[in-house]
């Protein structure tokens, strides 16, 4: 049909319309007064919907949570590659989170656990931004990135 309105009918001379043009009748408002109802090809109407949810999908953005693991006696070309890789996820619009994993002895010198997220965040201040600060759980001590907008 072309959308316009056809008037108040009978449910059974409603019927009668859709089938007589081969398409069927839908209740698009049962609760109005009188309710409303549509003749539409149903089938076709169903697939068209579907179509959009599958568009609106696809454009859709995935983030995702990456992970890098940092040590506490980092060497600076190794800080500098990893950070590297941080970045690049940073630039595909993911969230990043920073962990830094203390063995043995190293749990007394969190203080510079704190100090090396510091200088990571420092690093990537123009890309990034903290959406969790650093905080100590167990051995590790995490921190979590956004891309800034």
């Amino acid at each position: 049909m072309d959308g316009r309105n056809l008037g108040v009918f009978k449910t059974k001379q409603a019927l009668d319309m859709a089938r007589e043009k081969g398409l069927d009748l839908v209740l698009v408002a049962p609760n109005s007064d009188p309710p409303v109802a549509r003749i539409m090809d149903y089938g076709k109407y169903k697939y068209e919907k579907e179509k959009k949810q599958r568009e609106a999908r696809k454009k859709q953005k995935q983030t995702e949570l990456k992970q890098m693991k940092f040590r506490l006696k980092i060497d600076d070309h190794d800080f500098y590659t990893k950070l590297n890789h941080v970045k690049r996820f940073l630039q595909r619009g993911d969230k990043v989170r920073i962990t830094i994993m203390f063995r043995g002895r190293e749990m007394a010198f969190t203080d510079q656990g704190y100090k090396l997220l510091e200088r990571i965040r420092q690093e990537l201040e123009e890309l990034a931004e903290v959406e969790t600060p650093p905080v100590l759980e167990g051995r590790d001590m995490r921190m979590t990135l956004r891309p800034k907008k």
